[in-house]
């Protein structure tokens, strides 16, 4: 019997150099965990990771990592 795993929700975008700021980024951020949240998960369930580039670019990634059943 193999146990489920669901697949985690994710809400992910890249931005370029120029195109972002600590306080926009910081907004978008809350917009996505709020989003996640909406569709039913708990606080301790959203993870977000944030990736700064040497270039200016950044990468944001919001996950709802669902525990295993």
């Amino acid at each position: 019997m193999a146990l489920h795993q669901p697949e985690p929700v994710e809400i992910s975008t890249r931005m370029r150099p120029g195109e972002w700021t600590d306080a926009t980024l910081a907004e978008l951020v809350a917009s996505y965990r709020a989003k996640i949240m909406d569709m039913g998960a708990s606080a301790s369930e959203v993870v977000e990771e944030i990736e700064k580039n040497d270039d200016g670019s950044v990468k944001v990634n919001v996950s709802w990592v669902k525990p295993a059943l």
